[in-house]
């Protein structure tokens, strides 16, 4: 059969996925490339030397074959909040429930073998987070949502709570408009930072953020600059995401049930996680997106917020 965009979009959407998008290669730049230049110049990348990989800055650089990007999406809003009380530690919601490495691969290796099985010559490789892709440009370019000025990718139907996926393929599909901006006068994601890591409107400094320090910061200590701002957070950061007015209006409980929270990570204590162990770093956080968090980080940044 011959491929076309809209058996694409209905293949990705008979696999559960919640958004689904078409992006060509362009033929110049539209700014991207440039954009990451300049953030990675001023030093906003901290540690996170990966960022600065060549095959960020053109696709092609992954596999010369790309014609096309497939960009999906999945909700993984669920409507559990946080208690009161600064006896308890905040964890982010992408990390409440099963990794969702695992659900987005699953999911894209079944579309990389439908698409091949489809005509003698198609050929496809997939991405979620696993490789130098720039997730949220891809978004915009094929249409899912827009680059917000908190450097999250919002999308209409279900605000920012969503995780993105990649699938390039060597076939030249009807790509679809790029999205256009949606942030307009309002800066409450940059009022909101306790740390003022939103340097500018759509320009996050990484070396202020407290998501960068709680996940991939792996020193001993967390500057104080930001430990005397924490706010309980232990495991990423969504207070730019909660404060959002797409969130708040548009925020769509997920029908993927492996996202649902498991119990212990809506509500732990700071106390049990500055002093958790590895045995029990390990059963409270299998198959969780939080295991790149280290037992001794996690008591690090409990500690500190203590």
């Amino acid at each position: 059969m011959t491929l076309t965009s809209e058996t694409v979009k209905q293949q990705a959407q008979a696999l559960g996925f919640h958004q689904v998008g078409i992006a060509d290669i362009p033929a110049q730049s539209d700014g991207a490339v440039e954009h990451l230049e300049a953030w990675l110049a001023l030093g906003y990348h901290a540690d996170m030397a990966w960022m600065n990989n060549p095959r960020r800055f053109d696709v092609r650089q992954c596999w010369p074959e790309v014609q096309s990007v497939i960009c999906v999406a999945l909700n993984y809003y669920t409507p559990q909040q946080r208690p009161e009380g600064k006896e308890y530690a905040k964890i982010s919601r992408y990390g409440w429930g099963r990794d969702y490495h695992k659900i987005m691969h699953k999911k894209l290796k079944k579309l990389v073998n439908w698409l091949q099985e489809q005509s003698v010559g198609v050929q496809a490789r997939f991405y979620a987070d696993t490789g130098p892709i720039q997730d949220k440009v891809w978004a915009q370019r094929a249409g899912l949502g827009w680059i917000a000025k908190n450097g999250n990718v919002i999308t209409r139907e279900y605000g920012s709570w969503v995780f993105l996926g990649e699938v390039l393929v060597n076939v030249a599909l009807t790509p679809d408009r790029p999205h256009s901006e949606h942030c307009g006068t309002c800066t409450r994601c940059i009022e909101a930072c306790p740390t003022g890591a939103i340097a500018q409107p759509f320009v996050v400094d990484a070396n202020r953020c407290i998501a960068y320090h709680t996940i991939e910061n792996r020193s001993d200590t967390i500057p104080d600059a930001i430990a005397n701002h924490l706010e309980g957070w232990v495991a990423g950061c969504d207070i730019c995401q909660d404060v959002c007015p797409w969130n708040q209006r548009f925020a769509e409980v997920t029908d993927v049930e492996e996202f649902q929270p498991y119990p212990q990570n809506v509500a732990p204590k700071l106390q049990d996680l500055a002093e958790i162990t590895e045995e029990e770093w390990d059963r409270q956080f299998r198959a969780s997106a939080l295991r790149r968090i280290k037992p001794e980080m996690l008591r690090r940044n409990a500690k500190a917020n203590l």
